[in-house]
């Protein structure tokens, strides 16, 4: 709800260019914008719309490569286009903060997250480190982090890629600010933790009429946070309307294409005959981090050709899985088999044909390409590791694989990961995968940072080539739209443990354990009142007390 009427944020015909084979081209084209002071703006569009590059725009700010060629961004009255670099600087962090989609990519890896959290406002001279620290402490325990007290003195590589995010959600809350661009900020959150951050964010954007810029490809997500929603495409105004106007009866034909989407979903394989030996058996794996366990007695099998989902809250144990079927961890007890034969414990100790047949898409693909490399090399480098391939042999492989993800190799062989999009990534991730030639592939969240009309491309591109090469997948995901589409098994998993599992069709249907029950009533809906009355429903009025406002 808007507090108060003030303008905040006026954007007008903004117009943004960015430099590709020699030359300048535009990629936003006369953009316009209000934003209230307490009010939430929901910008949505697929992948290339130009969402997160006009929310940078909105602290002044463009990607390398980019620059904004017309326009005004007016904040608080300052044209940031205008404003000199000591203007813009004095202002980020401190009155306009930011929340990046990938968390991985964004925090540095050498420093405590505490550190990086208090940074900001000891810069901008806002509070002493210890009152930051505390602030800090408050904020994790807003944000449902475990352990708050102690969570900020570990790395980033020591959390959940779940509780990175929230923890820089705490970061970009720090300093109270007027504006806060959040660019998919429960991206990388299991449904339960997303209704705790949702929550969350909404409270303190409330109590400190704060105004936000909330960009999403989730659209029952954007349902629940803002009170008006702008759509994009390719860098055009769609539409603009009032929430609840804008779910009713959108009026562009593309606006009711995303309202529409997600229609794809595989027909279910029929349980494999009793005779039939498991690809991959997981049994009774227990692991741990140092001396915390993790994993407790895990155990399921899969089987040639089938795609099995492994749910579960951030934590759950779902990648440590992963890990101990990779042998990146080796487990403390229990046995992983391939085709009927234990895996060597550690990587190490695997033979090359091992290796081969059990490959791994990312998440993050912002992260999990090498940024100097290019698609060609990226790709090739499985082939000639595995296949020995050289010269016109591995050209022509590689190509052949850019052909079975659907990416033209004259275009993309000699590409950099930073000029193709999110699903072109990803596409490529897949690809890198295959080269290999496995058998099994772990999908890691491999969805979860693309759009829904891209993601649905990704998951019709991963079902024909699961037919085509009769591959086994596990499917790592928090988002049970992609489980229903996909899966032909469910594993629920709890605490590092399981804690229901079964075909998709039995699983999807009461009566559930309560775990599974919580999981399924905490997928959002595409009614802005839903989040409220599912808090209400469980007994929650709000996230928690607001900490002090730190602005002077």
């Amino acid at each position: 709800m808007v507090k108060e009427k003030s303008v905040l944020l006026e954007i007008k015909d903004l117009r943004i260019e960015g430099y590709s084979d020699e030359e300048w081209i535009e990629i936003v084209h006369g953009v316009n914008l209000t934003l209230h002071r307490g009010e939430v703006m929901g910008l949505i569009g697929e992948s290339g719309a130009g969402k997160s590059t006009i929310g940078l725009a909105a602290m002044g700010f463009t990607r390398d490569g980019c620059r904004i060629s017309g326009g005004s961004v007016l904040f608080d009255g300052m044209d940031l286009t205008t404003a000199s670099r000591a203007e813009r600087r004095a202002l980020r962090g401190s009155r306009i903060a930011y929340v990046a989609q990938s968390a991985a990519a964004s925090f540095n890896p050498a420093h405590k997250l505490i550190e990086q959290h208090t940074e900001s406002g000891r810069l901008h001279k806002i509070s002493s480190k210890s009152e930051m620290e505390a602030d800090a402490i408050e904020l994790y325990r807003r944000l449902r982090l475990p352990n708050p007290e102690e969570i900020g003195f570990r790395y980033p590589h020591q959390v959940s890629g779940g509780q990175l995010q929230r923890a820089m959600t705490a970061m970009a809350m720090s300093c109270r600010p007027d504006l806060i661009i959040f660019d998919e900020p429960t991206t990388a959150l299991d449904v339960t933790t997303q209704i705790e951050v949702l929550a969350a964010i909404r409270d303190i954007v409330e109590q400190f009429n704060t105004a936000a810029l909330y960009i999403t490809h989730d659209l029952a997500v954007v349902a629940q946070m803002a009170d008006r929603i702008k759509v994009l495409l390719k860098g055009d105004e769609v539409e603009e309307a009032e929430t609840r106007k804008m779910l009713a009866d959108p009026e562009e034909d593309y606006t009711k294409s995303l309202w529409s989407v997600r229609s794809f979903e595989r027909e279910q394989k029929p349980p494999p005959p009793a005779s039939e030996k498991p690809l991959i058996s997981v049994r009774n794996v227990d692991a741990s981090y140092g001396p915390v366990p993790v994993l407790k007695g895990v155990s399921f099998d899969i089987y040639r050709g089938q795609t099995v989902a492994v749910v579960g809250e951030s934590g759950s144990g779902k990648s440590t899985t992963a890990r101990c079927i990779t042998g990146l961890l080796p487990p403390d007890a229990g046995e992983i088999l391939y085709d009927g034969h234990v895996l060597p414990a550690r990587y190490q100790n695997r033979s090359k044909e091992q290796l081969r047949q059990v490959q791994m898409i990312y998440q993050m693909a912002d992260t999990a390409l090498n940024p100097k490399k290019t698609i060609g090399e990226i790709i090739g480098r499985p082939l000639q590791f595995y296949g020995g391939l050289r010269g016109a042999e591995l050209k022509t492989a590689i190509d052949q694989l850019l052909d079975q993800i659907e990416l033209e190799p004259s275009l993309y062989y000699k590409r950099l990961p930073s000029e193709l999009s999110g699903g072109q990534k990803q596409r490529v991730g897949i690809a890198r995968a295959l080269a290999a030639g496995p058998t099994f592939i772990i999908c890691d969240e491999v969805t979860s940072a693309l759009d829904q009309l891209v993601a649905e491309g990704i998951l019709r591109l991963l079902d024909r080539l699961q037919k085509e090469l009769d591959l086994a997948y596990m499917f790592i995901t928090h988002d049970l739209a992609t489980v229903r589409a996909i899966s032909d098994v469910v594993v629920v998993m709890k605490e590092g443990e399981v804690v229901e599992q079964g075909p998709k069709d039995v699983m999807f249907k009461p009566p559930h354990h309560e775990y599974t029950d919580l999981l399924l009533s905490s997928v959002p809906e595409m009614d802005p009142d839903w989040l409220t009355h599912l808090l209400e429903e469980r007994g929650v009025d709000n996230v928690g007390e607001a900490a002090h406002d730190k602005k002077t």
